[in-house]
Order: C-alpha cells, then sequence, then structure tokens
C-alpha cells in the first residue's frame, strides 16, 4: 500500500507542475508580463542592451481602446519571423502621419492610417525600423502596453506618456 502511494505522488507532483506552468502562460500572455529589450531604436528610453519592460496585455489590439498617441507598446514585427519589438504609437485609424524621417529631405508625403491600423515610431529615428519601413501597423499585431521600467534597478519605475491631451494641458493654464 505505501508503495503504491509513492507511486501516485510524482505523477501528482508532474499534473501540478503543468498546471502551474499553463497558468503563468496564460497570466503573461494575457494579463501581464516582464521581458528584455534590445537594440538601438528606442534609445535613449532604452538601453541597446540590459533593460527589461514589463508589459500590460490587457490592451493587446487594443481592445479596450485606451491606447493614446505617445504610448509606448509591444507588437509582433510584421516583416521578422516570431520577433517582438516595442516602440512609440504615432497614429491611431484615421490619423494622418508623414511616411518619411522628419527632418529629412526626400519622401515627406502624408498618408492616412487606415482603419484596424497604427502607425509605430521607433525614438531613435536613424536606427529603428518601424513603419516607415512596413507601413501601418495592424492593430491585430499589437501585444499590449509598456507600462514600466523593471531592470536596471537605479531606473525601474513607471513609464508615463510623455504628451498630454489637449484638455489636460489648457486645464493646468
Amino acid at each position: 500500500m505505501v508503495f503504491t502511494h509513492f507511486r501516485a505522488r510524482p505523477f501528482h507532483l508532474t499534473l501540478q507542475t503543468f498546471k502551474l506552468m499553463c497558468a503563468v502562460h496564460l497570466f503573461q500572455t494575457h494579463v501581464f508580463a516582464v521581458g528584455a529589450t534590445s537594440g538601438p531604436s528606442m534609445c535613449p528610453t532604452f538601453a541597446v542592451d540590459g533593460d527589461w519592460v514589463a508589459t500590460d496585455m490587457t490592451h493587446a489590439r487594443n481592445r479596450r481602446k485606451e491606447l493614446r498617441i505617445g504610448d509606448l507598446v509591444q507588437y509582433r514585427i510584421p516583416i521578422l519571423e516570431n520577433a517582438d519589438g516595442i516602440k512609440r504609437l504615432v497614429g491611431l485609424p484615421g490619423d494622418y502621419v508623414c511616411m518619411g524621417t522628419p527632418g529629412e529631405r526626400g519622401e515627406d508625403q502624408m498618408i492616412q492610417v487606415p482603419e484596424g491600423h497604427c502607425w509605430v515610431l521607433g525614438d531613435n529615428l536613424t536606427a529603428s525600423r518601424d513603419s516607415r519601413i512596413f507601413g501601418p501597423l495592424p492593430l491585430a499585431l499589437i501585444k499590449g502596453k509598456v507600462v514600466a521600467r523593471v531592470l536596471p534597478y537605479g531606473q525601474s519605475g513607471w513609464l508615463h506618456n510623455p504628451l498630454q491631451s489637449a484638455e489636460t494641458s489648457q486645464l493646468g493654464s
């Protein structure tokens, strides 16, 4: 009798571990995720390597309709397979955006962001692969809103949208 109880215990432990892994996966996919940033496209907001950020996944696909111009979003890069990026949201459906790099000679054509899409840019325009390269980003590729820097500890804290709405700025004056 004791021997059969001992044999059943590893199965129980494996089952509980599997349940925990599923719960963590669902939490990270649909609620909140933490991950590392890399690359120069978001300098100076994030370092080229070593920053870790927290992403609120409830903003995926803008289903809560709370994403605003100036927010940082994590998204699936449409021109790479299984790669995510972080960029600043600069255009929502119906907005007009400049297709080129501001201040540079050349393409200064404006387009209207189509319904169901958004326009994202890196903070470091000269080193960013963003909507200027791949065009309007489908909202379906938005995975969440980046809300906090987790590491390095000395710079950790909530990330705030640097832009104010017109109503907010008028109230302050």
